[in-house]
């Protein structure tokens, strides 16, 4: 362990431990609860920007700086490059490139454009094409992730190389990364940085996350948790199959388990109807305890074909009887009938009138219950191996997020494969160069992050350890930031126009257990980041707090209520879209309340109505908020980098 990481740890249980000081005191000793309704909010907004602080401390704390791996290159290899509607030139641009990956490849376009002229420029270049078949029509498309899984069917490489259309690759992309494989046969994807052309040194649309490629990645990797980026990464295909037979099999138990329950409170119901005849219910109590003991049988491990296979034969007996005795009884009936009609004269004409008695009888005649038995019978039907609603029945990379590359990953290393992240450029691409086309990527990204979080959620999820778990939740973890900016935005301006305090003093107290909290916080970082510019990333946490607050609610309304989320695919074209005032009218507003609240805590003061050191207090803390939230002014007037920048060779 170098120096360096000796400091970063020092550092981390000296930011978590001055952090629990400070959080505790303020709910023990120094909330206001007199205002309660901005004190509590604000004290439960620090409790999380301190469970960040410990997330990110745990992250750092096995921080990995991999050796270049010690094994040859080998394998096959596919090359996919993923494209819906990027432009012609471009994708064709990183596909020439691919094709000249000095590592023997195939190299592929998964147009799921499925254009003619697309086509015809790849086999033109002598590159693959793929494209979805007909059997896709009027099924689930699942996005990036249904445009791999089909091409998975259509190639045969034991490696997978993914780039996203305008992902330029390195010659010696494969050379510099097959090696980890050979290396570790449980390696299921190894992860490279994603690098951009055309960002300025300023990146005002904080594009380059530097501190995401870089130590975070390498803190995850530290805890075998490194994920996968959906671009600039070679997956194991074994490891892909694997996941998506594993998938498959609970996929169809789960639905098994669930028609099995559905047919039993479905008997059970029917068996409640007084009217039964004795040996119907009979029947029907035979037909539950068949259901029950398969249910028994499917959770205690037997093969699912074998379970499915006896209730069928069950339902088809059942019915069968059923059929006979309804039919008995209803040439018992028609001859009863005609024993009971009378015949008179109306009319000239014969109309048949039945006994009263008869009819009665007959209006409360016990018909078969059959209807429920064949419910039961379409309930086991519906489970089909074939997964007659998907267009392929085995999905590997995961479906459960327009995001797949984290979900994927997770349940990669659920199944006990390792990921590597391997910190050296090896792609570069293009980033979004206006403020819209920005706002589109990031809120798909945080909504993709938290439908995991809502159907997948690291904390409970069976085969992880304590550590992947911590890693993947604090990635979920931090798309709640928008909550707590809103509180952060707000408490300053709160206390500079109606002079409402949320602590119970500024005390010495309060500074002597803040100050020394935010200081090492930030030396944390700066150590953290050696050299990297990280201020960038910083303002966007707070500043696209609206992103965030409609990424975690449009997800649990997906989730949770069934409702669309739609998937916009990042504009490639460098064309630049109008400058979305109405996107970013919460952050204008609370940059015109945060400045009218310092020019009236200023009069207050003036004229005498307000504290002095809570003015001042709020003042900073306001122009510190002003600060960070400059960063939309100049996204939004950005249009574009003045030329191409040249990237490095290396992350630092």
């Amino acid at each position: 362990m170098t120096a360096r990481f000796v400091v970063i740890r020092i550092l981390a249980l000296l930011s978590v431990l001055l952090g629990l000081n400070y959080v505790v005191w303020r709910w023990l000793a120094s909330v206001n609860w007199e205002a309660w309704w901005i004190a509590v909010p604000l004290i439960v907004a620090e409790t999380y920007s301190l469970v960040d602080t410990f997330l990110f401390a745990a992250t750092m704390w096995r921080a990995r700086e991999r050796p270049a791996p010690r094994s040859k290159p080998a394998g096959t290899v596919d090359v996919f490059i993923t494209t819906y509607n990027e432009p012609l030139e471009l994708v064709m641009a990183t596909a020439r490139a691919a094709k000249k990956i000095v590592y023997p490849h195939e190299t592929w376009i998964l147009d799921d454009g499925a254009r003619p002229e697309m086509e015809a420029a790849a086999r033109a270049a002598g590159i693959g094409y793929i494209t979805r078949s007909e059997d896709w029509a009027g099924k689930p498309r699942h996005a990036k992730a249904g445009n791999l899984n089909n091409a998975l069917f259509h190639t045969d490489g034991e490696f997978l190389l993914i780039l996203d259309a305008d992902q330029i690759p390195d010659p010696y992309i494969l050379t510099r990364t097959l090696g980890y494989f050979a290396d570790d046969p449980e390696v299921a994807l190894v992860q490279t940085p994603q690098w951009f052309v055309n960002v300025d040194a300023a990146d005002p649309l904080g594009s380059q996350a530097p501190l995401f490629y870089g130590p975070i990645q390498q803190g995850k990797d530290g805890w075998n948790a490194a994920f996968f980026c959906g671009s600039n990464a070679v997956l194991r295909r074994d490891a892909l199959m694997q996941l998506g037979i594993v998938g498959y099999v609970r996929e169809v138990e789960d639905s098994t388990r669930s028609a099995l329950r559905a047919a039993e409170t479905l008997l059970t119901k029917t068996l409640r109807e007084k009217s039964l005849a004795p040996e119907v219910a009979h029947e029907l109590r035979m037909l539950r305890r068949k259901v029950t003991t398969a249910r028994a049988e499917l959770h205690a491990g037997e093969p699912l074909a074998d379970v499915t296979y006896r209730i069928a034969q069950a339902v088809r007996e059942a019915s069968r009887r059923l059929v006979e005795r309804d039919t008995a009884q209803m040439t018992a009936d028609l001859a009863a009938l005609r024993e009971l009609e009378a015949h008179a004269d109306v009319g000239g004409g014969d109309v048949v009138v039945f006994d009263p008695e008869a009819l009665d009888v007959l209006v409360h005649h016990d018909f078969s219950p059959l209807g429920a038995v064949e419910s039961v019978g379409v309930l086991v039907d519906a489970v089909r191996v074939d997964r007659p609603g998907e267009a392929i029945p085995v999905q590997p990379l995961a479906t459960i997020s327009v995001t797949e590359d984290m979900a994927t990953a997770m349940q990669l290393h659920a199944l006990g494969w390792r990921s590597v992240y391997h910190h050296e450029i090896l792609a570069h691409g293009l980033a979004p160069e206006d403020l819209g086309t920005m706002l589109q990527q990031r809120l798909r990204w945080a909504q993709g992050t938290m439908q995991v979080m809502l159907r997948d959620n690291p904390l409970v999820k069976k085969g992880l350890s304590a550590g992947q778990r911590l890693m993947y939740f604090a990635t979920m973890w931090s798309y709640l930031a928008g909550f707590a900016a809103v509180i952060f935005l707000a408490a300053p301006v709160i206390y500079l126009c109606l002079g409402v305090l949320p602590v119970t003093a500024w005390s010495v107290d309060f500074f002597a257990r803040f100050i020394p909290y935010f200081v090492v916080n930030q030396i944390l970082f700066l150590v953290v980041a050696k050299g990297i510019k990280t201020w960038r990333g910083q303002q966007y946490s707070l500043a696209l707090f609206p992103v965030w607050i409609r990424s975690c609610t449009s997800a649990f309304a997906n989730v949770v209520m069934g409702k669309p989320l739609g998937f916009v695919v990042t504009p490639k074209d460098g064309s630049r879209a109008a400058i979305p005032w109405r996107a970013i009218a919460p952050q204008l507003t609370a940059m015109v309340l945060l400045v009218f609240a310092m020019i009236v805590g200023v009069i207050r003061v003036i004229i005498g109505t307000s504290d002095g050191v809570g003015t001042l207090v709020n003042t900073v803390w306001v122009i510190y908020d002003l600060a960070v939230l400059s960063v939309i002014i100049q996204a939004a007037l950005y249009r574009g980098p003045a030329k191409r920048v040249e990237q490095p060779q290396e992350a630092e």
